[in-house]
């Protein structure tokens, strides 16, 4: 096992400078002047000092060699458009990206779930019927349309909450975490009906019944338990999507997260900005995922099983 996570360890190297490359190098390409973004009224003199100060007097490939070399160091940079390091406007933004992100997924575990199991319990019947039909809609629904609804009716129609930013508490945090987890909630039903469906008529299970186990501990104990591995990855996938997909969520609700400190950046041209948050996330969901596949060990014995005997042979 330990093998195992040492090479995905390692994997992330190329991930890294992969991802690097495209965003720098899409980020060099966009149209606009970096400097006549932060600087709109700087000419001659004064141009050419801030294009020398921030290295644009180089050719790209320098800049981005001479970028790569200070991330190896854990040097992100400096934002040219906040003028901070942005290491640092990073991790201000990273929690609360994180809040929402486990409470979204939170929120989609809660009713996916159940939903999934009542649907795979009373397959065929309306009751599923209806639950698919939950699950289509929250795929198909848009985040920002499922986030302008609940504005709509929550804010503006009832009053019952605020509708954008984070200072009003828990409840600035509920109709973001709602609209992101939607579609958590849609795929984690889909994805514990499937698997419940697959086992549900094992033998194993029919002999539980026959020795007189009642059908819910059936379900929720043996079922269940041998149904988690899709479940853990589509969960673990949910979390790391949340984590790099909140941007459209975070843009309408102007919640101060990674996501819109993304577009901030993207809207100003700033190359340092974008690609460190983007490596960063890129970097954290790689994590997530790692953190995922070893959990299959622990909840499926034949997984660690496997894990030990290449250690053995090796």
């Amino acid at each position: 096992m330990l093998r195992y996570i040492l090479k995905r360890l390692l994997m992330l190297i190329p991930v890294t400078l992969g991802v690097s490359f495209l965003i720098y190098g899409c980020m060099e390409l966009a149209a606009g002047d970096p400097i006549s973004m932060i600087a709109p009224d700087a000419t001659g003199e004064a141009y050419e000092a801030l294009k020398i100060k921030y290295g644009y007097d180089k050719s790209v490939f320098y800049r981005y060699f001479l970028y790569i070399s200070n991330f190896l160091r854990g040097d992100l940079g400096t934002s040219i458009s906040m003028n901070k390091p942005v290491l640092e406007l990073y991790m201000t933004a990273l929690p609360n990206t994180i809040q929402l992100a486990v409470t979204a997924v939170i929120f989609g575990h809660l009713i996916a779930i159940p939903l999934g199991i009542i649907s795979a319990v009373k397959r065929g019947t309306v009751i599923d019927n209806c639950s698919l039909a939950v699950a289509l809609v929250g795929v198909s629904m848009p985040n920002f349309w499922a986030g302008l609804l609940l504005i709509l009716m929550f804010s503006l129609g009832l009053g019952w909450l605020p509708s954008y930013g984070n200072t009003a508490g828990i409840k600035s945090l509920i109709l973001p975490a709602i609209t992101l987890g939607l579609d958590c909630t849609a795929s984690l039903t889909r994805t514990t009906r499937s698997s419940l469906i697959d086992i549900i008529h094992q033998d194993y299970l029919h002999t539980a019944r026959v020795k007189g186990v009642s059908e819910k501990i059936v379900i929720i104990k043996h079922a269940l338990k041998n149904a988690l591995i899709p479940i853990l990855t589509v969960s673990g996938m949910q979390l790391g999507g949340t984590l790099g997909g909140s941007i459209v969520t975070e843009t309408v609700f102007a919640w101060p997260g990674v996501g819109r400190l993304l577009i901030e950046a993207i809207n100003q041209r700033d190359v340092q900005l974008a690609t460190g948050c983007i490596l960063m996330t890129t970097i954290l969901k790689c994590l997530i995922q790692l953190v995922v596949d070893v959990l299959y060990a622990y909840v499926d014995p034949r997984i660690k099983a496997q894990s030990t005997r290449g250690k053995k042979k090796a």
